[in-house]
């Protein structure tokens, strides 16, 4: 009985041991993990409003330079003052070259250190404004980290950038001024002073210009071109003579590789005006009237890019037979809504929204087709010879842009010249005339009339 005791006494104590070794090995292993440091960031944080404010240009940015959760955490120790550039600092008075480089992914480090250098860790409003001029660290970490700042009687500064808009955005964790220009430290620019001094001396073999035969429009030497790679001349020395030269089109001037496929996409696009409807009589014009369709296809074969303004068939039924039966007329008017770049509706839209007028280089040389925005589209044209865009990417392949319109263009100086029906007026005679008459009349003698 002792025995069986002791031996169960013994079982329990191991047990025991057992069951608190494998409890702290495990809290070992696995400890209770603290409460996350992750700083929680509410609606009403200065990040928000800053992704949400009109300032789209620098959001975007703070967003691709992945700044969020550095900015986080600094929001969560202090308040921090943003001084925003304006988007036209950053979308127009910026180099694009410059721009371009703090966008490459190599040069991530740089974007970051842009962004943190409009930053600093301490709130400042209008009324606390320095006087005198104070220096205030950043949150960029490198050399020369500081914002001069200073209040003039005029104006209120941050180093040489001038304040537009005082407390823009308050918040209770920060505060955002608007300011005129971007604040670039001296290590991005010197990043970027480099990188570009490198890329000029790099070793390049020079090369002469293309040289073409002005007779046959050809390349005098064969010029090898990468599969894809855009063409060596421009369009305008791929063009065919014209219809008063020569009955056909010219071949374009490159050799006998063709990395596209031009007949078979302008043959494609050809059947979706038919399709589409519409656009019947501009169809007959390029394939039948003219051999415009063919020569679109070897431009295209040749690496080059076309949108075609393509007029409706009740903007071609107003076509008067003495403006398609001069010689090379119908070629002229075709001519005219090509434009030798690859252009959507959407990308159109946006630069007459941005930049109001664009003038844009047509294969009838030298004149340029006007677009602008109007009533929500896109007008091509000036006056009543205008035409709006009514059917927008009719046809896209990323090589050919057809957009349908409801006019035919025609350059300003033809509208200008066109001829105006005259009205036969009735010869007008002399006063003398008519009292000889009368008299004669008055003898019975012979009328004048």
């Amino acid at each position: 009985m002792d025995f069986q005791i002791y031996g169960f006494t013994n079982l329990f104590l191991f047990t025991i041991t057992l069951f608190f070794t494998i409890t702290s090995a495990a809290f070992q292993e696995n400890p209770k993990s603290p409460i996350s440091t992750v700083p929680q960031i509410n609606s009403n944080s200065i990040l928000v409003a800053l992704l949400d404010s009109h300032y789209t240009e620098l959001s975007e940015l703070v967003e691709k330079a992945l700044l969020l959760q550095t900015l986080e955490e600094a929001v969560s120790k202090h308040n921090i003052t943003i001084f925003a550039p304006k988007n036209e600092a950053l979308e127009r008075d910026l180099d694009p070259e410059f721009k371009r480089f703090l966008l490459e992914p190599g040069n991530l480090k740089s974007l970051q250190n842009l962004l943190l250098f409009h930053m600093i860790p301490t709130r400042i409003v209008s009324k606390n404004w320095p006087v005198r001029g104070r220096v205030h660290s950043t949150l960029y970490a490198g050399e020369e980290n500081v914002l001069q700042i200073s209040d003039k009687k005029t104006e209120k500064s941050v180093s040489s950038a001038k304040i537009i808009k005082q407390d823009d955005i308050v918040k209770p964790d920060g505060i955002i001024h608007g300011i005129e220009r971007v604040l670039i430290p001296k290590s991005v620019q010197q990043d970027f002073n480099n990188r570009r001094s490198l890329r000029s001396i790099s070793a390049v073999l020079p090369e002469g210009a293309p040289e073409v035969d002005p007779r046959t429009h050809r390349l005098k030497k064969p010029v090898s071109v990468p599969a894809g790679a855009p063409p060596v001349l421009p369009v305008y020395d791929a063009l065919a003579p014209g219809p008063s030269l020569a009955p056909a089109p010219a071949p374009g001037p490159g050799g006998p590789h063709h990395h596209f496929d031009g007949e078979s996409q302008v043959k494609d696009f050809i059947q979706t005006l038919l399709h589409y409807g519409g656009y019947n009589e501009l169809a007959d014009i390029l394939v039948n009237l003219t051999s415009l369709a063919t020569e679109m296809g070897k431009l295209v074969s040749e690496g080059y890019v076309l949108t075609v303004l393509a007029p409706n068939d009740e903007a071609m039924a107003k076509l008067t037979t003495d403006q398609l039966s001069e010689p090379g007329a119908p070629e002229q008017i075709m001519y005219y809504h090509l434009i030798p770049e690859y252009q959507t509706e959407e990308s159109m839209y946006n630069s007459v929204r941005r930049f109001g007028k664009i003038n844009y280089d047509t294969l009838r040389l030298p004149h340029k087709v006007v677009a602008e925005e109007a009533d929500g589209s896109v007008k091509f044209g000036q006056g009543e010879g205008s035409a709006y865009l009514v059917d927008p990417d009719i046809y896209t392949d990323g090589r050919i842009s057809v957009q349908g319109v409801d006019g035919v263009l025609f350059p300003l100086e033809e509208i200008k010249a066109a001829p105006v029906a005259k009205v036969v007026a009735k010869p007008r005679r002399g006063k003398l005339m008519e009292v000889v008459c009368g008299t004669m009349g008055s003898f019975a003698f012979a009328s004048c009339h």
